[in-house]
């Protein structure tokens, strides 16, 4: 599974891979589709890890805490531990 950031970075190689010529045909619709998706689940982890200030509106702190454990780079500690 993808972070954010390397969802992002897959869809801006996608692309740059059809704008550069390396693909050709039919294979440019697929890899374009596959391009949004990568661009849509890097809008919608980089949506979710916005706001984790509960207090003025934002999402609930475990909300935040799911989201930033399956598409962030950075992992929250686990309560309880050193971790």
């Amino acid at each position: 599974m993808a972070t954010g950031p390397e969802n992002y970075r897959r869809a801006e190689e996608l692309v740059r891979s059809v704008r550069d010529g390396h693909q050709i045909g039919d294979d440019v619709a697929q890899i374009l589709t596959a391009a949004q998706v990568h661009a849509t689940l890097a809008l919608a982890a980089a949506t979710a890890l916005n706001d984790h200030s509960h207090d003025e509106g934002g999402m609930p702190l475990e909300d935040y805490d799911a989201w930033t454990k399956v598409a962030s780079v950075w992992k929250p500690r686990q309560k309880g531990g050193d971790a």
